[in-house]
Parts: structure tokens; sequence; C-alpha cells
């Protein structure tokens, strides 16, 4: 009997033991994720309510120190806008105790036209130097030395003297584009008084200020643009850095209006369909009556469709190859010209159509057939998977694909039958084609310069700014693919002021600046609509024929 009582007593000891080696680990890691997610929340509730523009990163991409308890920390908070860094448990010490970036400059009754140094002490950027010893600031493994925020300036803690803490800042090299926050509180307070001499406000009155705005897409590239805006808020005031997915472009501009007449410059960060949108929106400043607020924009390519940037010298595709401080280098040297913008009219046939004619705006090209029906067929499957198509590489790969299939099908034949064209009302009489296209500026296609081909026969210059359009004609997708490599020249079908093309029978693809659509019997009126602003970059350009002007 003793020996049963004695086997049962293990048997329940080793059930317990069991439950337990069981639950512990269960009871554990549900502790755990409680006080992770408890901190998250509270780490969230921080960036809310903060004035820093706080991100949390699981590893920073160099040897950082937190600025509050000087630990040497792998990962933390940083603001995207000063530059703090601190790890998990010092976040809320460092949110009370340092202060960001200011936008504007509050509490002053006399207006400003100067400000102190903002210095932010250890992590500066690495290969910096000493703007009193000239010696490199960053090198001891610690928190050590100090930056200002606005300049970019750094000191050696042992350079650092009082008059520096008190000496006004001069805003660095980009003093030309920085809005200084005591420029804002000022106007603000000038428009109170209903006061419009802004002459004698500085830096108003200083001859070579040209204001630059960002206005950048973050849905565009593949998380680049995300980045951007974090690098442009550190080196400019952030109220000039806007992120399209937050704001519309038509309320950013309106900055435009605080601002010197003819000087703004805007850099748009993304593909050609942002720039469209950009400049949809300065044409409505027009219709305002604020004509001469309208700035001068500039592109960095985000995008999979990048031809008008690259027309412009802005090149193909961006990948974070240059650093922010050259890009805004390239935009303060940029020379302004002029880029057509035009409007194309679509009108259903039929007598009883009573739907308005649908209306685009163009700045790159409008086209009908093989190339139209490949951005078609791209669209519809970025539409339902649009994850895997978050790299350029991919995206143009799938192009490739639609545009051999199409190769192989055919479904844009004789095209010559199925329409009219007429260029500045004269009736064109068309070979045999699959394909036309309207151009506006010099590439095509990513990259490809349509109207010039193999360059081999005499043709008047294609330009973005002369009041015309250039019309071609392509015998498909392979076509195409010659002429993209150089080893065809396209069925050159003239230049024109007017284009008007009428779809007599069936369905075509069509497409105005990568948006495609499939389209019934109708007739296509372009014409010129305004000029846009543009900044032209001389320094790169992406065409084979241009290699040796690569540069920068």
């Amino acid at each position: 009997g003793s020996g049963d009582a004695s086997r049962a007593v293990a048997d329940w000891r080793l059930a317990v033991w069991t439950l337990c080696s069981v639950l512990l680990p269960v009871l554990i890691t549900a502790w755990c994720s409680f006080q992770r997610s408890r901190r998250q929340l509270l780490i969230r509730d921080i960036f809310r309510k903060s004035k820093h523009d706080w991100h949390y990163t699981d590893l920073f991409g160099q040897p950082s120190y937190c600025c509050v308890c000087a630990q040497h920390i792998l990962r933390g908070a940083f603001c995207g806008c000063c530059g703090l860094r601190v790890c998990e448990r010092c976040l809320k010490k460092a949110d009370q105790r340092f202060l960001c970036k200011e936008i504007t400059m509050r509490g002053t009754a006399a207006a400003p036209s100067s400000m102190p140094h903002h210095w932010i002490r250890g992590n500066v950027p690495l290969c910096s130097c000493c703007m009193v010893c000239k010696q490199q600031c960053g090198t001891q493994p610690k928190l050590c030395d100090y930056r200002c925020v606005w300049c970019q300036y750094t000191v050696h803690d042992e350079c650092m003297v009082d008059c520096l803490r008190t000496e006004d800042c001069t805003f660095g090299e980009f003093k030309d584009l920085i809005i200084p926050p005591y420029y804002l509180s000022t106007i603000n307070q000038m428009r109170k008084e209903k006061r419009t001499s802004y002459e004698k406000v500085v830096p108003y009155c200083r001859k070579h200020w040209m204001p630059v705005m960002v206005l950048a897409n973050t849905r565009s590239g593949n998380n680049m643009g995300e980045i951007l805006l974090g690098e442009f808020k550190m080196l400019l005031n952030p109220v000039q850095v806007f992120d399209l997915s937050k704001i519309a472009p038509a309320k950013a501009l309106q900055l435009c209006t605080w601002l010197p007449c003819n000087t703004v410059r805007v850099l748009v960060c993304g593909g050609d369909g942002t720039v469209g949108w950009v400049l949809d929106a300065i044409d409505e400043m027009k219709i305002k009556g604020q004509e001469r607020y309208i700035p001068q924009v500039a592109v960095l390519p985000l995008g999979t469709g990048n031809d008008l940037s690259n027309t412009l010298g802005w090149g193909a595709g961006y990948a974070g190859e240059v650093p922010v401080e050259q890009i805004l280098r390239n935009v303060m040297e940029a020379d302004g010209i002029k880029l057509d913008r035009w409007k194309v009219q679509v009108t259903n046939k039929g007598y009883y159509n009573l739907r308005k004619p649908k209306v685009f705006t163009m700045n790159n090209y409008f086209s009908i057939g093989p190339d139209a029906l490949m951005a078609l067929n791209f669209h519809a499957h970025r539409e339902k998977t649009p994850s895997l198509f978050s790299s350029r590489i991919i995206n143009k790969a799938v192009y490739f694909f639609y545009g051999t299939k199409d190769c192989l099908v055919q479904e844009c034949k004789d095209l010559n039958k199925k329409v009219e064209l007429e260029l500045d009302g004269e009736r064109i009489e068309l070979p045999n084609l699959e394909g036309i296209i309207v151009l506006n500026i010099g590439y095509w296609g990513g990259g490809c310069r349509l109207w010039e081909g193999m360059g081999d026969e005499p043709y008047p210059l294609a330009r973005h700014d002369d009041g015309l359009l250039e019309v071609v004609g392509v015998h498909g997708s392979f076509h195409c693919a010659q002429i993209q490599v150089k080893l065809a020249n396209p069925v050159r079908l003239g230049q024109a002021h007017t284009v008007r093309l009428i779809l007599k029978s069936s369905k075509m693809p069509m497409q105005v600046d990568g948006e495609p659509w499939a389209q019934g019997p109708c007739t296509v009126t372009i014409t010129h609509k305004t000029h846009a602003l543009m900044l032209y970059h001389s320094g790169e350009q992406t065409d084979d024929d241009d290699a040796s002007s690569l540069s920068e």
C-alpha cells in the first residue's frame, strides 16, 4: 500500500513539474510580450505628442551614442529634423530636455533678422571638420563634439567657447535655399497688421536668395522618398519639406505666396506622374491669379517612368548614389527653361453621346498601339498585386514580358486602316503601322530618344519648348525594341502645332503620360495648353550619345 502511495506522489510531482516546465516559458513569453506592447504604446504616445520628428530604428547606420546617458546604442529613436539619437529608456527625458529645430520663432516682440547657432552634442557626421581648428570631428568612440542643426558646422568639445554659443548662425552652404524661422514669424506678423512691404525683411531683401521647397512622393521608388524627406529636413527648414502622401501639392505650394516673386525653386521627388500632379497644381495657381508666385520645378526621379526628368537632365532614376547636399547644389546651379504642356481631348463617337469629352493634360507623350497595350497590361497587374511592383528592375522586366508577348499576338494590327491622322489640319497618308506616338519631349519608353532613332538621317530637331509635337509611327513591339537599341528608325510622320486622330472602328489601347485605357471609336485632339517653368540640369544625361557629358 505504501509503495502505491509513494508511486502516486511521484506521478503527481512529475505531472506538476511537467505542467510548470510547459507553463513557465508560456507565462514568461506572455509577460515579455505584454511589456513590449506596453513599451511600444508609451513610445508611440511620446512620438505623437512630441515636437520632434521621432522615428524608431532597429539598427543605426553608424556608431551612435545616446544623447542623455551617453551609452553606445545599436537601436533606439532618432529625430528626422534635428538628428538627436536616444535609447528607449531615455526617450522621455530627451524629448523634454532638448528642443527640436524651430520652424518659426515665437515670443519675440521686435522683428529679428538673425538667430544663434542651435548646437546638438554627439553623433556628428563622419568626416566632418571642426569650424575652429579644422581637424576631424567625432573621432573618439564616445558622445562628443557639437553640430549646429542649421548651418551643419561641427566643433570639438575643447574648441567650444562661450562666444560660439551666442554667435549668429550663418545657415552655412545652403543659406540661399533655407527659409529662416525668423523670416516666417516676421511675415506672419506683417500679414496680421495688413502690411505688404516685405522688401526690407531679411533675407527677402538679399539678392541671391532662392528658397527651395521639396515635394516628395513617399509612394514612389521603393521607400526612397521616406529617406529623402528626413535628409532634406535635416539640411533645410522642415517647413520647406512636404510629404505628398499627407498634403496635396496645391496646399503645399501656398508657401510660395509668403516668399519673393519669381525666386522659389521646387524640387519634386517622384516619377513623371508626380511631376504632372505638381504642374497641375501650379496651373491652378495661375487660375487663382497667383502667377507672380509661380516656382521653377526641378525633378529627382524616383518612379519607374522618368522620361521627363531624363529630358531635363536630371537622370533616369535615383537610388541614393548622389548625396542630398549635391542634389541641392544642382538645384541652385540649374538653368530655367520652358516646357510645353498640351491639352488632350477625347470625344467619343455617336450622335446620342451626351457624356462630356475626356480631357487630359500631357507633358510627355500620347500614344495608340503596342506601347499603350503594354502599359495597360502592366497597369492592370499592378492594381491587382501592388507589392510585386516596388522595384524599378521588376517593373522593367514585366514591361519586357508584355512587349515580347505582344510581338507574338499582334493585337494592334492594321492600325492605319482603323485611324485617320491630321497634322495642323492636313490629312496624312499612313503606311502599314501598328502604333502612333505623339511626343512632346526627347525621351520615350524609359530612356530611348525615339524621334532621333539611329541618328543617321537628317530631320528637324525635337524640342520641348517650341510649341511643336513630333509624330511617329511604329510597326509593332519588335520595332519599338529595335529603336530602343538603335537598330532602327521610327516612321517619322511629321511635326505639328495641332494633332487630330480619328479612331473609326474597334477598341484600341491609348495612353497619356503612362496612364492607359481601352478606347472605342472617338476623335482625339491635341492642342497647346500652357508653358511650365522647369529647371534644366546640364550635368547628367543617360543616353549613349551623351556619355561624354556624364559628370558630377
